[in-house]
């Protein structure tokens, strides 16, 4: 009883002495909400070793499912379709970068940032794929970064030294960013035994440019697949999630973003 009474009142003090009258910044603005909230996630992905955790057990069952694939015969070479940005590599320092300076999502910072190569790689990624191609398995990286984007990319890739790092594993985004086309076309040569991402669109059609309630509709139809052809990653900060709460429209004001932030949540 002492205890929780001390902590009691130790509690008052503590926001007495850490309020926002003592930080010097003013309380945030519903403008600020969605720059703020890409901070937050940012630190989760850096920091938290939670999420370390997160991915590490990702690339674990990846794995598992690798070793089992290799249990049964196929008349085609087999092969894994991964995604790239915040599947395997970390892109945070720009999301933390754009929003130190007040800013969401720009495509020429974006461009500026992917042209450096230097994005570091998610916990367990390299050797996980380095472990694929040792039995065999070819790794295709299906993104949706531009076609301009490639030689950063094929940059980064090599900087870690990737296997299956060329023009021809490398596949980016041309025409249209459902990556449906591009997935069926590598499945004309290959069993694809796993699929890689952090964004459901990396798995089926069924998920592009659809509805909080239809993607959540697709989890369900699809349950079965995730642990056992569908290894998803862990990604706070952006994609298809964030797409939907926006109703899939990129001309939002950052404060028309924070009004659909706020309605959209149960409260």
């Amino acid at each position: 009883m002492k205890k929780h009474l001390s902590l009691l009142l130790f509690v008052p003090v503590l926001f007495a002495c850490k309020g926002p009258q003592q930080t010097g910044r003013p309380l945030p603005t519903t403008s600020e909400l969605v720059v703020d909230g890409k901070i937050w996630s940012s630190l989760f992905q850096q920091k938290a070793a939670e999420y370390q955790a997160l991915c590490l057990q990702a690339f674990n069952i990846a794995r598992l499912r690798v070793d089992q694939s290799l249990l049964k015969p196929s008349a085609r070479p087999k092969a894994i379709v991964t995604d790239i940005d915040e599947t395997f590599l970390d892109n945070s320092p720009f999301a933390v970068s754009q929003a130190f300076k007040g800013k969401d999502y720009e495509a020429d910072a974006w461009n500026e940032w992917t042209s450096k190569g230097i994005a570091d790689t998610l916990y367990g990624g390299l050797s996980f794929f380095n472990y694929a191609a040792s039995k065999g398995i070819e790794v295709f990286y299906l993104t949706n970064r531009d076609e301009k984007e490639r030689p950063g990319t094929m940059a980064n890739l090599k900087r870690f030294s990737f296997p299956f790092s060329d023009d021809r594993h490398l596949i980016m985004r041309q025409s249209e960013s459902s990556k449906e086309t591009r997935r069926q076309k590598i499945a004309g040569g290959y069993e694809i035994i796993l699929l890689l991402g952090d964004n459901l669109a990396d798995f089926s059609q069924v998920f592009d440019k659809k509805s909080t309630s239809e993607r959540s509709a697709g989890v369900q139809q699809l349950a079965a697949e995730f642990g056992s052809r569908f290894i998803i990653l862990p990604n706070a900060n952006y994609g298809g999630w964030e797409d939907a709460i926006y109703l899939n429209k990129r001309d939002w004001t950052p404060s028309q973003k924070d009004s659909l932030i706020r309605n959209a949540l149960s409260r």
